[in-house]
């Protein structure tokens, strides 16, 4: 084995990059919260029994997707509920209003942990049809 300490065969990926859709910032939004809460729970099985609210202010709507994302993260721990209804009341470039519903966690209905958005690759931008969020999830 000469002097080597060791070497790394294999790296595993701890993170799931989407792509995410929507025809205005709205939509992209609400997706966006879905795509997120399709990887930490079963959502279809979720109820939306409880409102919360979310209001948000940031820079640009890049950083305010980020911001959105990260505190929808939070809102698991925090509220320890999981999510399944997400409506975006009202929206600009800088700031959002939104509720969201869901339930209270039950490990039946978990899938994967999501810890945090990276800013790896992450990116909102405007296209021909619409919106596209490319975001990257660290688990």
């Amino acid at each position: 084995y000469n002097s080597m300490k060791y070497k790394i065969i294999d790296k595993v990926t701890s993170d799931v990059m989407l792509e995410i859709y929507g025809s205005s910032p709205k939509e992209l939004f609400e997706n966006a919260a879905e795509a997120l809460f399709s990887i930490i729970c079963e959502i279809k099985k979720v109820k939306p029994l409880k409102a919360k609210k979310i209001v948000l202010k940031e820079s640009n709507l890049e950083n305010l997707m980020f911001s959105w994302l990260q505190q929808l993260i939070a809102r698991v721990d925090i509220d320890e509920m999981f999510f399944s209804k997400f409506n975006i009341e009202k929206i600009t470039k800088e700031s959002l209003t939104a509720t969201i519903y869901g339930e209270t966690i039950t490990p039946e209905k978990g899938k994967t942990v999501v810890k945090s958005v990276t800013n790896h690759k992450f990116k909102v931008e405007k296209t021909n049809k619409g919106y596209r969020a490319t975001v990257v999830f660290d688990i």
